[in-house]
């Protein structure tokens, strides 16, 4: 090629919609390649050679073209240099590049971990061949020589990138390259196996690595830039280019091939690991393995099957389950024999539900061995209904975890809470299974409650206990929900609660799958003030199921007028007046603090509101002005709204999905009051917004519960009797509050 003709033809290859992924990557690398070739010409004693991205001939159109000039010791060789980097440059291509004798690149090599890195996926693109192959057989017999502490430093790094990167698999908008199971991690791989520990990725992690190249590379060329943070207002785009139905079906299908480098990443380093362990003890006699059950030993740190071992089908669930009570991982050649044992009978024998009870309850430890078990097609042959939830992306904020890994994450949870629970096995069991039905068609109680049935009938459970399993199910957000979005003090709520569970140990059964449940969701799903709320409602609860009577809730005291503000407790006292609950909750979102729970009295003639609140960005409030504030919001003297349409002005932005309002006014929550929730994204001053809107609706609000859900939130307000006619009015003020 001639000059720099390559934007026109670079582009031509970007508008291509039939070259994705690697067929991608490899034609703009050979288009790089032919353009550098003629630049460099035909020039004695010089190399250039590809390192990275484009040794691999993986160049995404983000990509820089990493390049290493190579000489022997050529005085001119600075004039060579500018005459290939200068040219690149004028394309508008990013250009990493040295220039170096074999000595020079060996020298680097030894100090600079990041750079051999790439120098080991070196590639001839110009010049002399001959000096190409003098420098990749002097850096990888210098790799294989100083690999002991190489591999060492290898390893801490990949550790503390992924620390700092997350989970590829498990993040909503995660890192492609420097995540956990991201790109990189197949660097590491390839690097490890040039130190001949061990061998080169099988075709399986291969086709994981294409998989997320292709993503990448798509990434790259939809967005226009070379960031691999697969940003949530990116992945529409990037699922219609690669031909995903969905969105969710693109992160599932990143989850997948995520967890499965992550996992061999994971083997790659336990190899290495005992290699090292190995050279320490080469002049020792060799360990020989310990047996620690029947057919099962420890060796190596690993737990390994005996010669001897029945194979028969609880072999994988014993072997599982010594494994995670001892913090081991099973070794991947014993990972392999267990793969073909029989898959269980139906129903299954006794011992096998008992492998899985004392699998589950080893607690975290149990994540990695089934993780390593679903790896091998084992968890799939016991639960074949797992297969619709493996690695199914749920794409919210409120979830940090794909369904599957959610399910073990929470069952994990579960495990130090089953000495709770008279019947811990059935906990462990059904905190495993809540969530099954978010693989099939419907809504995911309802068809969990199928699934769950039929697997307990499988697992050989008596009949009652499969009913308390599918009542698990569906009961598992229940107490979640009524105890942020109802009022306790209310004794239809608690009357409902009793009537739904039926007796108390399903209620504290299902206390602890809901805490469970949260704490494997992510922070938002978990805090003391939901754990608070859940413990008071479980205890009423079963207080009213045991035959005790709700004590009468007294009416609030007034007490002195005025604001005060005591930790997360605002209370004001003032002169009950048509939008007062309203000005407040403005008054607390400018002073950016989130509502979690109001109530509102009137008692003779004087307004008694009072809010739990949390500050929204980790900072407490100043008491005197917060409460000044209210006191001139109150009489008038403080703009409450345009100071709040100005906030949402300067802050309200979001690359989320945006969600529909839902307004529902129900009419049996309560004896004495209509429930009216309401369901909407987040945003500036949302309360305020909803509470005007009800004040214009001539309504009072009594109480309020906020519940969050990452970024959508559910509202609830308890408001005096109304008829239908009113009820569709009021609808349409919120919905127009929230839209406007």
């Amino acid at each position: 090629m001639r000059g720099a003709p390559t934007r026109s033809e670079r582009q031509a290859l970007l508008e291509r919609a039939d070259l994705t992924g690697r067929p991608l990557c490899r034609a703009l690398t050979d288009l790089a390649d032919t353009w550098l070739a003629s630049l460099l010409g035909n020039e004695p004693g010089v190399a250039l050679v590809g390192v990275g991205s484009v040794g691999r001939r993986e160049v995404c159109p983000g990509s820089d073209l990493d390049l290493l000039l190579v000489h022997t010791r050529r005085a001119d060789v600075a004039a060579v240099a500018d005459r290939v980097w200068y040219p690149v440059w004028d394309a508008g291509l990013s250009l990493d590049h040295s220039v170096r004798t074999v000595a020079d690149a060996v020298e680097v090599a030894d100090a600079d971990l990041k750079a051999v890195l790439g120098l080991l996926d070196a590639r001839h693109v110009a010049g002399d061949p001959a000096l190409t192959a003098s420098l990749l057989t002097a850096l990888r017999e210098h790799w294989r020589k100083r690999s002991p502490r190489a591999l060492v430093e290898l390893a801490e790094s990949v550790r503390e990138r992924h620390s700092r990167a997350g989970e590829v698999a498990f993040l909503l908008e995660p890192d492609l390259k420097e995540g956990r199971g991201g790109t990189r991690d197949m660097q590491a791989m390839r690097a490890v196996a040039a130190a001949w520990v061990t061998d080169l990725p099988g075709a399986r992690v291969r086709e994981a690595y294409d998989t997320l190249l292709a993503v990448r590379a798509e990434l790259h060329r939809s967005s226009g830039r070379g960031s691999d943070l697969l940003a949530l207002q990116e992945q529409d785009e990037v699922a219609r280019r690669l031909g995903h139905p969905d969105p969710v079906a693109l992160m599932s299908s990143v989850a997948e091939a995520a967890r499965t480098v992550a996992y061999a990443t994971d083997e790659s380093f336990r190899r290495v690991d005992g290699w090292l362990a190995g050279r320490r003890r080469r002049l020792t006699r060799p360990a020989r393995p310990s047996p620690v059950a029947p057919g099962l030993a420890l060796h190596g740190g690993e737990l390994v099957l005996a010669a001897g071992a029945h194979d028969d089908p609880v072999l994988p669930w014993r072997a599982a389950s010594e494994a995670a009570a001892r913090g081991v991982p099973i070794a991947t050649s014993s990972l392999e024999r267990l793969a073909a044992t029989p898959p269980p009978p139906d129903p299954w024998p006794p011992a096998l539900r008992d492998a899985l009870v004392s699998l589950l309850g080893t607690g975290a430890a149990a994540v990695p061995v089934m993780e390593a078990l679903d790896e091998h097609g084992i968890l799939v042959r016991a639960f074949p209904e797992w297969a619709a939830v493996r690695s199914r992306s749920q794409r919210n904020p409120y979830h940090r975890y794909t369904v599957d890994r959610h399910l073990l994450e929470a069952a994990a949870a579960a495990a130090p809470l089953a000495r709770s629970v008279s019947r811990p096995d059935l906990l462990l069991v059904g905190t495993l299974l809540h969530d099954i039905g978010k693989g099939f068609p419907g809504d995911h109680t309802t068809a969990g409650m199928d699934v769950v049935r039929t697997i307990a009938t499988r697992m050989g459970y008596a009949a009652a206990d499969v009913e308390t399993l599918v009542a698990l199910v569906r009961h598992h957000l229940l107490l979640a929900d009524v105890a942020t979005r109802r009022d306790l003090d209310d004794p239809a709520t608690v009357a409902s609660v009793a009537a739904a569970v039926g007796d108390r140990e399903t209620l504290h059964l299902l206390a602890a799958l809901t805490e469970a449940d949260g704490r494997a969701t992510g922070p938002a799903a978990w805090n003391d003030w939901k754990a608070g709320l859940v413990a008071d409602l479980v205890a009423r609860t079963s207080a009213l199921l045991a035959g005790a009577r709700p004590e009468p809730v007294a009416p609030p005291r007034p007490g002195p007028p005025g604001v005060r503000v005591e930790g997360d407790v605002v209370t004001v006292v003032a002169e009950d007046r048509q939008g007062s609950f309203a000005r407040v909750a403005g008054v607390l979102a400018l002073h950016r603090l989130d509502v979690r729970s109001a109530s509102a009295a009137s008692v003779d003639g004087v307004g008694v509101q009072e809010f739990v609140v949390a500050p929204a960005f980790g900072r407490e409030p100043d008491p005197a002005r917060l409460a000044a504030d209210i006191e001139r919001a109150l009489s008038g003297r403080l703009a409450v709204e345009a100071r709040l349409a100005e906030r949402a002005a300067a802050y309200e932005s979001s690359s989320l999905p945006a969600v529909p309002p839902v307004v529902v006014i129900d009419e049996t929550a309560s004896e004495t009051a209509t429930v009216i929730e309401v369901r909407a994204r987040d945003g500036v001053a949302l309360l305020y917004r909803i509470t005007r809107a009800l004040a214009d609706c001539d309504l009072d609000v009594r109480s309020a519960k906020v519940a969050t859900l990452g970024h959508e939130v559910v509202d609830t307000f308890y408001v005096r009797r109304i008829d239908p006619d009113h009820a569709a009015e009021v609808r349409r003020a919120v919905l127009a509050a929230l839209s406007a």
